[in-house]
């Protein structure tokens, strides 16, 4: 039960963040007509990189809304073996490693959503203190 409530946490982050990324490529857009030369070259990159942001970030909902699924099919089988009387333990266990596989799938693309995010943002050099 405890996947189930990890991967609801998750997708809590996941569309959070889409939602922010979709708010700034928004902001973006609606500028897009009125900037030229260096300014919209900037526009254009930053928009690509928020087009592949949204990407990432959809494959780590997907594999988290999988992986929450994969879970349900556990407990059910979890249940079926109790009240049923079944041998299962394979099947059971495969499916655990499976929710595990779904789970690694969506941090690992949080992970990298997080990096092109972080990487995107270049603060100009005479905005830091100098010492």
């Amino acid at each position: 039960m405890f996947l189930l409530v990890a991967m609801g946490n998750l997708l809590n982050v996941f569309t959070g963040r889409l939602a922010r990324v979709i708010d700034r490529s928004r902001k973006l857009s609606e500028r897009h007509g009125a900037t030229s030369g260096i300014e919209h070259a900037r526009l254009v990159d930053e928009l690509r990189l928020l087009v592949k942001r949204m990407r990432v970030i959809n494959n780590a909902i997907l594999c988290a809304v999988c992986g929450g699924l994969v879970v349900c099919v556990l407990v059910s089988l979890l249940f079926l073996q109790y009240a049923a009387g079944l041998h299962i333990g394979l099947a059971i266990s495969g499916v655990f490693v499976l929710a595990m596989l779904f789970l690694l799938l969506s941090l690992g693309l949080f992970l990298f959503e997080v990096r092109l995010a972080t990487h995107a943002i270049k603060v100009p050099t005479e905005f830091l203190e100098h010492e």
